[in-house]
């Protein structure tokens, strides 16, 4: 572990949780989507943002995160490799070091799983 970064839990691949954690997990969501359903507002990701960097476009992907976010209360910052220098003239690494002080998590859609398991090193936040 580097100097100065704390034990993060990312999700970067399936075996990265455990079967109680996944328990844990769909439990969660069976409760929020019920209140969600109820009309009952349930806000508990106010004053969170989620950056949304992608390098491989997803429709489905980008639609149900960021949804997601905002019926939490949270916002997004959508960053594609398109309109930013990420992994081009600016290395992953500068990038995840930047990006992770300014928001709460970052959700990576990629080609390569060594470009997020590199971000995920040098990020101060959750990496999915």
């Amino acid at each position: 572990m580097k100097p100065g970064m704390s034990l993060i839990k990312h999700y970067l691949q399936f075996k990265d949780f455990r079967a109680e954690e996944y328990a844990y997990l769909f439990e969660r969501a069976a409760t929020v989507k019920k209140r969600f359903k109820n009309y009952e507002k349930y806000t508990p990701l106010v004053d969170r943002t989620l950056a949304m960097i992608f390098e491989k476009a997803s429709t489905r992907t980008r639609v149900s995160f960021e949804a997601g976010m905002y019926q939490l209360g949270g916002s997004v910052v959508n960053l594609t490799t398109g309109d930013s220098q990420l992994g081009r003239a600016e290395p992953i690494e500068d990038s995840a070091r930047v990006i992770s002080r300014m928001v709460d998590i970052v959700m990576i859609r990629t080609f390569e799983q060594t470009k997020l398991e590199a971000f995920a090193a040098n990020s101060r936040v959750p990496v999915i």
